[in-house]
Formats: C-alpha cells, structure tokens, sequence
C-alpha cells in the first residue's frame, strides 16, 4: 500500500500556522489526498486533504460518527456535551435530525430576518459613534451570540458567561479550564430545559422540548443537551468567524470589494466564496474508521481518527480553479461544492440561518461604513491559536 509522505502538524508547532494554514495544506495536498497528522498533545490520526476522497469520505459507512468505534485515543479530547448529531450514524441519526428539523424549519429562520436586520443596525450604531473598533468584539461574535441565544431562548442575563463557557470550551487554555465550562454549560443547559419543559415559550428550545412525531417519539433530556450545545455553540462561534473573516477577505482584495459594493445581486456568491477561500471550520466532526480501510491507496487501521480537510479541500485546484484566489464571481453553482457545512447526511443543519445572518451582516456593514478600512498592519493580526476545528481572527481593527 502506498504510505504517506509527510505527517500534518496541527498543533501549531508550524510557524504561521493560524495566520496561513493553507501552505501547509497546500504542500500535504500535492504529496497525496491521505496523510498522518498530529494534533491536541501529539495524538496521531488521519488527515484528509484531496477534494474527491473528502467526499466520498463524507458518505463512506466505514467512516463512522460515533465514538464507540474509537480505540486509537483515550478519548475525543475535546469537551462535547450530551449526544449530538455529529456523535450518531443512521439510523439514529435519522431519527434526530428528523425529530430537530420538524422545529428548525426554513420558515423559522427566515421569519428572523428582521430581527437579524435591527440587531445588527442596533451594534453598527453602537460601534459607529466612535472611529475605530474590534470588529470581532464589538460586531461579528455579539450578533450570531444574540440570534441563537434569542432563537434558543436563553435570557439576556446568562449570554456574557455563555459566551465564555463557549471559547473555553472550543479553546480551552487547559484541561482544567475546559471540563469546568463543560461542568458549567451541562448545569446550566440543564436548568435551561427544565424551565422550558415547565413554562415553555415560542422559541426553538421550548418547541424541541414538546415535539413529539408521528409515532410519539420525543428527544431525551440528554439529545436534548446534545442539540441545545451543538446549537449554541455551533451556531454563534462559527457564524462570527465567517463575518470577520468575509470581512477581512474583502478589505484584503478591494478589486472585489469594490465589486460587491457596485452589485449587491453578488452578495450570495460572495458569502459562498468566503465559506470556500477561508471558512471557519477546518476540519468536519472526526470520524472514526469501523474496520481496516483503505482511502487513496493508504491503509488506515480500524479503531483510528480520520479528520476529513474541510479546508484543504476547498484550495484544491483539481475541484476550484486557481483555488487560492479569492473571487466573488465564480459562481454558486462552483462556489457551493465546497464543504464548510460537511456533505451527505451530516450536512449543517443550521447552513441557511449561518447564509443569511452573514449576507445581512456584511452588507449592511459595507452600506454603512463605506470607508471600512484595516486600522492594523495586515501582519500585525492575531489569529486564535489552532484547535484543529475552528479557525478565526482574535481580533480585526477597522476604521471607517
């Protein structure tokens, strides 16, 4: 069997790593779709890098979503709270996603346009009295914080610990850091569903709370747990890092900034080509294999982690032409093929609330600040540090 060339170092030993992943990525790619990466405290797993092996990776039945299968690691290594969507296959999995997208329909997120429309002009007007700001702080988390938390119904209140339960969470600076958001999150998630199994309410987390389908199957308090986290967490951190990294794309290739301020009708294209060009999600939910496997002529082991390259393939020039340019107009029939919100049966759930919330909030940003400029040296801009996940800026200052 063909043995891979190089091993992916994603803990971040690489220098420039956070800040331009993507040559890494680029030299993996080019010496094959399959390689050994290390990650977290120098576990190994697989890393997949080539467009075509992703995706038939996505729908491959021996690539499996749920952790029994693990032998490789102790454990995920990473704090996840109840059972999720992305730790089931079918037909559990079915079962979920159908129970959850009864609630999570189409109607109910575009009915929140409106809402998205007066929070984000309420922060742009708070941010707009000064001359300068973190667009991250003051723009790109706080307004997917307040749409999910508002969706989910979590108070006012609660919203400035949730937002630090989450980054320790994603990021946590140590072990211990991390099991006591996972304590604190799991605590409070809990009360959360119990006040909502008594008052209930009109918001997304009551409605999954009582539904209930054709043969009276309802969601347990720990599926409960699992899709009120993946939610939560899944659906404001990853929203925010596409709108500042949109956000920096465009201030960083004014030819197509300019372009889109001329053409709003580019906007949807646009939002496709910042989820493919530099998305906030690197690597989809691990995978775990359930019996010897062999992708791309590499043999993998059964019981191992297999990381399928969300980004990597999205710079693949067999798939994307000139894939390292970023480029507004090529389209949404090309753009879309790329895989920030997974592929198959696995595909994100929350896509079109993330599509909709990133539109309104970019444009209405480029209308209202049409002088938006960096107010840092490009080079002088901190990434969070690498988690093998996530990927986004820690901070983005602008003037306008």
């Amino acid at each position: 069997m063909e043995s891979t060339r190089l091993v992916a170092d994603l803990t971040g030993a690489v220098p420039d790593f956070a800040s331009d992943p993507y040559r890494l990525f680029g030299e993996l790619r080019e010496n094959g779709p399959v390689h050994r990466a290390k990650v977290l405290d120098g576990r190994e797993c697989w890393l997949i890098t080539g467009y075509e092996v992703a995706k038939a990776a996505f729908t491959d039945p021996r690539l499996s979503n749920d952790p029994q299968f693990l032998k490789a690691w102790d454990g995920l290594g990473r704090n996840v709270i109840g059972r999720t969507l992305m730790m089931t296959d079918p037909p559990d999995h079915t079962r979920l996603r159908k129970l959850v997208a009864r609630e999570f329909t189409h109607r109910r997120v575009q009915s929140m346009r409106p809402r998205v429309q007066q929070l984000t002009d309420e922060l742009l007007d708070t941010m707009l009295k000064g001359e300068r700001a973190d667009l991250v702080d003051a723009f790109a988390f706080p307004l997917p914080l307040s749409v999910i938390c508002e969706l989910l119904g979590v108070p006012d209140a609660d919203r400035a610990d949730f937002r630090l339960w989450s980054a320790d969470l994603s990021a946590p600076a140590t072990m211990a850091a991390g099991a006591a958001a996972e304590a604190a999150m799991t605590g409070y998630l809990s009360d959360l569903i119990g006040r909502k199994r008594l008052l209930g309410g009109e918001d997304l987390l009551s409605a999954l709370v009582r539904t209930t389908d054709e043969d009276g199957d309802t969601l347990s308090h720990d599926e409960l747990l699992g899709m009120a986290f993946l939610l939560l967490v899944g659906g404001h951190e990853s929203t925010a890092h596409m709108i500042a990294s949109g956000t920096l794309a465009l201030l960083r290739h004014p030819a197509e900034l300019a372009a889109l301020r001329a053409d709003f009708s580019l906007l949807d294209s646009a939002i496709e080509e910042v989820l493919r060009f530099d998305g906030p999600v690197e690597i989809a939910a691990l995978r775990y294999t359930t019996e010897p496997v062999i992708l791309a002529g590499t043999e993998i082991p059964a019981g191992e982690v297999v990381l399928i390259g969300l980004s990597p393939a999205a710079r693949d020039h067999r798939q994307f032409p000139e894939p390292d340019r970023f480029d507004i107009r090529r389209g949404l029939r090309e753009t879309r093929a790329h895989f920030a919100f997974g592929h198959g049966v696995h595909f994100c759930l929350g896509a079109p609330l993330a599509r909709m919330e990133g539109s309104v909030a970019l444009r209405t940003l480029l209308e209202r600040c049409p002088r938006l400029a960096l107010d840092t040296p490009e080079s002088a801009l901190e990434w969070n540090p690498p988690t093998f996940f996530m990927r986004g800026l820690k901070q983005l200052p602008v003037t306008w």
